[in-house]
């Protein structure tokens, strides 16, 4: 349930880079609503995979990373990534 969604399994492909900005991130996953990439973020947070953190600046940044826990899935998005490219390859899509 952590992951079931599909922009949490491109937020975890994205931050398995390193940190990002909102705006970077929102860049990086693709055609999603900032509604959504909010929700899905806080969720997250929620959850304990991703970690925000607030700068004291004007206007505001914003920096999301990976959690400990976030990190431990690294080897199932790269098992996913590996297994979504061979499907590619035999289905020439």
């Amino acid at each position: 349930m952590l992951i079931s969604d599909k922009w949490k399994v491109l937020i975890l492909r994205d931050l398995l880079n390193g940190t990002l900005r909102f705006s970077e991130l929102r860049r990086s996953v693709g055609n999603v609503s900032q509604k959504v990439l909010t929700s899905n973020l806080r969720q997250m947070e929620r959850d304990g995979l991703v970690h925000r953190e607030v700068y004291p600046e004007v206007p505001p940044r914003v920096e999301y990373s990976l959690t400990e826990v976030g990190e431990s899935l690294r080897p199932i998005i790269d098992a996913m990534k590996t297994w979504g490219n061979h499907y590619r390859n035999e289905h020439e899509f």
